[in-house]
């Protein structure tokens, strides 16, 4: 008897884990919006620095975005002229903003390692800029997607599982238990 009731407790709880409502707060208790998720993997950067200088590039197929800061505060380089070179071939630029440039490129960039020269001339500063542009493949990218699916997408059939192996066990020694009860039980 003592059996039936541990493994009915142990059951019971299986069952109760199995579906334990997940904890809401209540209103006036959230912690704002959450931050929108990121869509797909990063697009491909590269950053040229000096002592006066910080150059970041964003490669979008054949549309490059350049953001030039000053090293010491990060803000933005005021009236900067700015000179661009990939692999040694000049790319013209347009100026959009406070140390923001855009350029579209005539063919997108092959994958492998790009080099980037760029010639900042601000003021009464000038400086010359190297960095380089690492392109992988696309099967590169694609590889993390083929990852295999997290624990999470098993937690439901696991649940299920320990509950009807819970309940094989009970409704087992139930049956035991009616079997001693109709032989007269033990002495």
């Amino acid at each position: 008897m003592k059996a039936s009731l541990t493994l009915a407790a142990w059951s019971l709880a299986a069952v109760l884990a199995g579906v334990t409502p997940q904890a809401l707060a209540g209103e006036g208790h959230d912690h704002g919006d959450a931050p929108a998720p990121v869509a797909g993997p990063a697009l491909p950067r590269f950053t040229a620095v000096s002592e006066l200088f910080e150059l970041v590039g964003v490669v979008d197929g054949k549309h490059i975005t350049l953001y030039l800061d000053r090293f010491t505060d990060n803000s933005p380089v005021k009236d900067a002229t700015l000179e661009l070179q990939l692999d040694g071939n000049a790319i013209p630029l347009e100026t959009h903003a406070d140390g923001e440039f855009e350029a579209t490129l005539q063919d997108a960039l092959k994958p492998g390692v790009v080099s980037v020269t760029a010639t900042v001339v601000a003021g009464q500063d000038a400086d010359l800029l190297a960095g380089e542009l690492d392109l992988h493949e696309q099967a590169a990218e694609v590889h993390d997607e083929s990852a295999g699916p997290s624990l999470q997408s098993y937690a439901g059939w696991l649940g299920a599982g320990v509950l009807v192996i819970g309940l094989v066990g009970w409704a087992a020694l139930r049956k035991g238990n009616a079997r001693n009860r109709s032989a007269g039980g033990v002495a």
